[in-house]
């Protein structure tokens, strides 16, 4: 599971760019089109948490206790039920939030089987 934070969180770094940007172009696109969407703006919030995770990705790597993956479940699952309530016509939106979906389940099976191994006793 170490080489799945380091990965996951290299990739959401780089991914926190690019959801930025995309978010930046739809909420400029909802402001003009006045359609009352937030899907910009919630992809902003998005972006931030899988910068956040990412870095909490990284930094817990090798990390043997589970408050790390505690903070990743956090973190990623916040940002998939904010991407999946608001995503509206930003449908790009729904591919990230699944990103930080699967961050979210990668953590709990970190977490769960990191409890089986530290668990027994030698």
């Amino acid at each position: 599971m170490k080489t799945w934070k380091l990965v996951s969180g290299i990739l959401s770094i780089i991914l926190f760019v690019l959801v930025t940007f995309q978010s930046c172009a739809a909420g400029l696109a909802n402001t003009l089109e006045k359609n009352g969407e937030m899907s910009g703006s919630a992809g902003i919030v998005v972006a931030v948490f899988m910068l956040t995770g990412g870095i909490v990705s990284i930094a817990t790597s090798t990390s043997a206790n589970n408050a790390g993956n505690a903070a990743l479940i956090i973190l990623f699952g916040l940002a998939a039920m904010i991407g999946f309530a608001c995503y509206g016509s930003y449908s790009d939106l729904a591919v990230w939030s699944g990103w930080c979906l699967l961050n979210a389940v990668m953590a709990l099976a970190a977490a769960i089987t990191g409890r089986k191994k530290t668990g027994r006793r030698q």
